[in-house]
């Protein structure tokens, strides 16, 4: 195992991570989204950009762009490379608003949150839909782990937090289950060129009814794609 230093909340980061892992030149053959933070205060990354859609969405959006020509080249005809991003079923109560991804206007922690969990659903969706254009044997899927007993839940309400230590043990999943289905997503054979799924214990489900807006989906990337400042594929994709 070989540690390599990236922080997601850093565009100048992210960068020189793929620099040195690209220098390797070693094969990729699955790649999973899962940094995060949630409900924190209102605050920005280096880059300027509200936290919870910076680190959880737009950071992990340019890590899988400036890794997919690697990803391409890793897939096979009978062993695609596998991209997993982790969402929530906060998701599902999300609201994408494209005119105020920041959310400067009116600053709401849990809408903040939201907001970035219906973000990786749509990314991988459209994600999906132009590596299937490419023919590129590269499948991206997008997994809910559950409700999982780790540091994440630092920032809520103190009462939550008792309301939380008091109960984990029969409502919270231990880090090792909420793993589960994002390793079922990189390594089980049923999944083997499988993509555009969103995946709860181990099973394809229904993501929230917005997220399969193509429209949306596609004008996401587009403005994913001048805030991290990378070439805009989709443009050149019908």
């Amino acid at each position: 195992v070989e540690f390599l230093y990236c922080d997601l909340a850093s565009m100048k980061s992210i960068r020189q991570f793929v620099q040195r892992f690209k220098a390797k030149n070693c094969p990729l053959h699955v790649l999973v989204n899962n940094a995060g933070v949630m409900l924190v205060p209102e605050r920005k990354t280096e880059d300027g950009f509200e936290e919870h859609f910076g680190l959880n969405y737009l950071g992990h959006f340019l890590l899988t762009n400036l890794l997919l020509d690697t990803l391409r080249q890793s897939g096979t005809h009978s062993h695609n490379a596998r991209i997993i991003t982790v969402s929530s079923a906060t998701h599902y109560v999300g609201k994408l608003h494209l005119s105020d991804l920041q959310s400067r206007c009116s600053y709401s922690p849990h809408g903040a949150y939201a907001q970035s969990k219906l973000a990786l659903v749509l990314f991988t969706y459209q994600l999906q839909h132009l590596l299937t254009a490419n023919g590129s044997h590269v499948t991206a899927n997008v997994v809910d782990p559950g409700v999982v007993n780790t540091e994440l839940y630092k920032h809520v309400f103190w009462v939550v937090k008792v309301a939380k230590w008091m109960t984990a043990w029969l409502f919270f999943k231990t880090p090792e289950e909420g793993a589960s289905t994002t390793i079922y997503a990189a390594v089980s054979p049923e999944m083997e060129g499988v993509g555009g799924c969103y995946l709860y214990n181990e099973e394809r489900t229904k993501s929230a009814d917005v997220a399969y807006d193509e429209e949306l989906q596609r004008r996401l990337w587009t403005e994913s794609c001048k805030m991290a400042g990378i070439s805009d594929e989709s443009s050149r994709v019908p």
